[in-house]
C-alpha cells in the first residue's frame, strides 16, 4: 500500500478503517464479500472520512493482528486464509489484511448462515446477495456451470440435435474467409455436443443442457437482447426500439445489424481509394455483443442491452465478472467463462476465437480509429462497456475526407465510360474553378498509378492504367 493509493481513496477491493470496530462482524462482512468476489485488502489505520493516515498504535500491532485472525476463523466459513502483514507510512504503522478470490463459495457469516450471511462487493460497499446470486455462487463453488446443467422438462429430439449440429458447421463455414480455411471446418457431431457440456447422457438416454435450450428452442425469458437508439446521451426520449429472441447466436447477428442501421457510414482514404468504413470499428461492437451473450449469467432475470446514444453504445450484460476477474484482470486479456458450454459452441462456430482476447482487441481497434478508450463499468449486478462515438470535430474530418476522395471516385467513374478525360473535363465534372486545382487531383493520380498521361500539347488526355 503506497501514499498514491491511500489518496484514491475506497474501492471496490480497498476499505480502510480507523481503527478495528469492537464489533468484529462490522468487517467479517467486508472479509467475506472479499472472498466471494475479486478479493481485496482492509488497512486498518487510515480513516474512511478523511483518509488521514492515523496509524495503530505499536505495542498493540501484534495483538490486534492476532485477534483478527481468530475473528475471521470463528466467524467465517468455509475457512478464509487471508495475508495479514505491518506497513510503515509517514513513521506511522498500519496493519493490512488482504483477502484473496475464494474457490470454495459461498463464503458466510457462521451466526447469520448462509441465505443470510452471505455477502458480495460491489460499488466500494459490501452487500447482502440475493437469491439468484447466492445461486450463482454455489455454481462457482461446485465448480458447476448453469448452462452445463439439465433442462428440466426439456427434451432433446434427434431431429433437434441433427439441426443444430448443421446449423453449428454452417455458421462456421460462413466465417470462414479463404478456402483453405472452409476446408478445415469439421463436421459437428453429438460428441461434440456431449463432450462440450451441450448434452448430457444418463441412463443411456441423451438429455439437452440449458445450453441446448439456449442455442434451439430458447424458451428463457430472460434470454434475450434489447436493442435502442436515444435521442441525445439519456435514455429519456427513445427513437427505435428492438427486441430478439430465439436461439441466442440468431439474437447476435439481428442485434448487429440494428447497430449498423443506426450509426453513421463514412469513408477512409487508403492510397487514392475510397473505402467505405463505419465512424466506429464495427467488428469491436459484435464482439462485445458475443462476449455480452456468452458470459451473462442466465440465472438472472435481466437481459443482455445494446443502447446506442448520439456519443456512444452501451452494452450491458447481466452478473458480474465472474470467478474473481476484475476489471484490470480482463483488460490484460484474462477470461473465465461462466457458460462453458456456449463458449465452446461459439468458438466451433467461430463466432470467438480465443477466450481473453476479445477487450484487449476491441480496445486497440477504438484506439486505432483515434476514439477515445472504452469504458468498462460495473454496475452493481451488471456489467457495461462503452464504446464511444466519434466526436463533432472528428466527424468534419471524416466528411471533408469523403469530399476529397469523392472527386477520384468521379474520375475513375467517368474513365469506365468513356475511355479518357482532359483536363477542361475534370474541371467541369468535380466543379473546379482553375485548371490547377483540376491537375492537382490528376497529378496525384498519375503518380499512384490509377492513371497515366497521354498526348500532347493541346491534346493531353488522361487514360485509366
Amino acid at each position: 500500500m503506497n501514499l498514491e493509493e491511500i489518496l484514491a481513496g475506497e474501492s471496490k477491493t480497498i476499505e480502510f478503517k480507523e481503527e478495528l470496530p469492537a464489533d468484529s462482524k462490522k468487517y467479517m462482512k467486508t472479509v467475506v464479500a472479499f472472498s466471494n468476489t475479486a478479493g481485496g485488502k482492509i488497512i486498518i489505520g487510515i480513516s474512511d472520512r478523511t483518509k488521514e493516515i492515523i496509524g495503530v498504535p505499536k505495542e498493540k500491532v501484534f495483538q490486534i493482528m492476532d485477534g483478527i485472525m481468530n475473528a475471521i476463523t470463528d466467524m467465517c466459513t468455509p475457512q478464509i486464509i487471508p495475508n495479514i502483514t505491518l506497513q510503515g507510512i509517514e513513521d506511522k504503522t498500519l496493519i493490512v489484511i488482504e483477502v484473496y478470490p475464494g474457490k470454495q463459495r459461498p463464503y458466510y457469516l457462521v451466526s447469520e448462515g448462509k441465505e443470510s450471511g452471505t455477502y458480495i462487493r460491489t460499488n466500494g460497499s459490501s452487500r447482502h446477495v440475493d437469491s439468484t446470486q447466492l445461486k450463482e455462487l454455489e455454481f462457482e463453488g461446485a465448480n458447476k456451470y448453469f448452462d452445463q446443467t439439465y433442462a428440466v422438462g426439456h427434451e432433446a429430439t434427434e431431429e433437434q440435435i441433427t439441426g443444430l449440429c448443421k446449423e453449428m458447421k454452417q455458421f462456421a463455414l460462413t466465417a470462414c474467409e479463404t478456402e483453405n480455411e472452409r476446408k478445415s471446418v469439421k463436421e459437428v457431431t453429438q460428441g461434440n455436443l456431449l463432450s462440450w457440456g451441450i448434452l448430457i447422457k444418463q441412463e443411456n438416454k441423451i438429455l439437452p443442457t440449458n445450453a441446448f435450450v439456449l442455442l434451439t428452442e430458447n424458451d428463457f425469458p430472460q434470454a434475450k437482447i434489447q436493442c435502442a437508439v436515444f435521442k441525445g446521451t439519456t435514455r429519456s426520449v427513445f427513437i427505435d426500439k428492438k427486441e430478439y429472441t430465439g436461439p441466442i447466436f440468431r439474437q447476435i447477428d439481428e442485434a448487429y445489424q440494428f447497430v449498423l442501421r443506426n450509426i453513421k457510414l463514412g469513408a477512409k482514404i487508403k492510397g487514392l481509394v475510397r473505402v467505405d468504413s463505419y465512424e466506429i470499428p464495427v467488428d469491436s461492437i459484435r464482439e462485445l455483443i458475443i462476449n455480452a451473450v456468452t458470459h451473462r449469467s442466465y440465472l438472472d432475470e435481466g437481459c443482455v442491452q445494446v443502447a446506442i446514444f448520439d456519443d456512444r453504445i452501451e452494452i450491458t450484460s447481466p452478473g458480474m465478472l465472474f470467478g474473481g476477474l476484475s476489471i484490470e484482470d480482463i483488460k490484460a486479456g484474462q477470461s473465465r467463462p461462466r457458460n462453458r458450454a456456449i463458449a465452446a459452441a461459439f468458438s466451433a462456430m467461430k463466432l470467438i476465437e480465443q477466450w481473453g482476447s476479445g477487450i484487449p482487441r476491441v480496445i486497440e481497434e477504438c484506439k486505432g480509429y483515434g476514439l477515445r478508450e472504452p469504458d468498462l463499468i460495473e454496475l452493481g449486478m451488471s456489467f457495461r462497456v462503452n464504446v464511444y462515438r466519434p466526436s463533432e470535430e472528428q466527424s468534419e474530418v471524416v466528411s471533408i475526407q469523403k469530399k476529397k476522395v469523392s472527386k477520384v471516385d468521379m474520375v475513375i467513374e467517368y474513365l469506365e465510360k468513356n475511355g479518357t478525360i482532359s483536363t477542361s473535363e475534370v474541371m467541369q465534372l468535380c466543379g473546379y474553378k482553375s485548371r490547377g486545382a483540376a491537375r492537382k487531383v490528376l497529378s496525384k493520380m498519375a503518380d499512384d498509378n490509377l492513371i497515366i498521361c497521354a498526348g500532347r500539347g493541346a491534346q493531353i488526355h488522361y487514360e485509366k492504367k
